[in-house]
């Protein structure tokens, strides 16, 4: 378990990232910051605004894509077929 007073910004806002999107799992953001999902929670709480905080939690609130165990579906990860391939740190033209 992971101080939360500990994080760096940059780390905070990559756990907020994660935190809102919709395929990034609650166990993603444990295995990559050994935080919970309660401490997830806390952590967007004190850093989001009031509503965005309310508007967050309403959409992750019984989402089965947030939850490893309640997913529906084999594939961890979605890449749309138009988007980008990134190489060498250089974003490669279609």
């Amino acid at each position: 378990m992971k101080n939360l007073n500990l994080l760096t910004t940059i780390e905070i806002d990559r756990i907020i990232e994660m935190a809102w999107e919709d395929r990034t799992t609650f166990d993603a953001i444990k295995f990559q910051f050994e935080l919970s999902e309660k401490e997830v929670i806390q952590l967007m709480r004190k850093n989001l605004k009031v509503t965005s905080f309310k508007r967050w939690r309403k959409r992750v609130q019984g989402r089965r894509t947030k939850h490893e165990a309640k997913r529906d579906f084999l594939v961890g990860r979605f890449k749309c077929s138009r988007q980008k391939t990134i190489s060498n740190n250089k974003i490669a033209k279609r």
